[in-house]
């Protein structure tokens, strides 16, 4: 069973080492994301990026835990997109070892009904052109592609999906 949990605005060490640790099992899309170096990540940089996401309004870091409370999976979902003004999913990460176990389709729905809850209607995101794996997924579970455009953060070429809540 997956429970989501949200997170503190002040990540505790223990929490810190838990998503450096989940970022680490992920190097490919660090590579292809060009964030952070897989090879070096940097607990302190990575701290002030989820403490400034946080912060923001309208903007949630969920923590996706197992019943036992080990780290799963990251959610970071924005109310409103400063581009469409649509929901919005910043970053669904799963833990590498957890690769093509079904956590992902979890928490791609868990963010879903989330928004939907709040009466959303489409809720959208961006792949990387560089990540067919990523569209691939996302495709598989009814997104559709609506646009394709750099992205707000960096500028990467992306492709923007979007999918009805009804």
């Amino acid at each position: 069973m997956v429970t989501l949990s949200l997170s503190p605005p002040c990540f505790s060490p223990g929490e810190l080492a838990e998503v450096v640790e989940m970022y680490a099992s992920n190097p490919d899309y660090w590579r292809d994301a060009g964030e952070y170096d897989p090879e070096e990540l940097d607990p302190a940089r990575i701290e002030a990026d989820l403490r400034a996401e946080v912060a923001a309004p309208g903007c949630a870091v969920l923590l996706a835990r197992d019943a036992e409370g080990v780290l799963l999976g990251q959610l970071t979902l924005l109310d409103r997109h400063p581009v469409s003004g649509h929901p919005w999913i910043a970053l669904l990460m799963v833990h590498g070892r957890l690769h093509r176990a079904g956590v992902g389709r979890r928490l791609a729905a868990a963010a879903e009904r989330r928004f939907a809850d709040a009466g959303g209607r489409a809720v959208e995101l961006a792949v990387l052109e560089n990540r067919p794996s990523a569209l691939a997924f996302w495709t598989a579970l009814g997104w559709r592609e609506i646009d394709r455009r750099p992205d707000v953060a960096h500028g990467r070429p992306c492709v923007v999906l979007s999918k009805p809540l009804c």
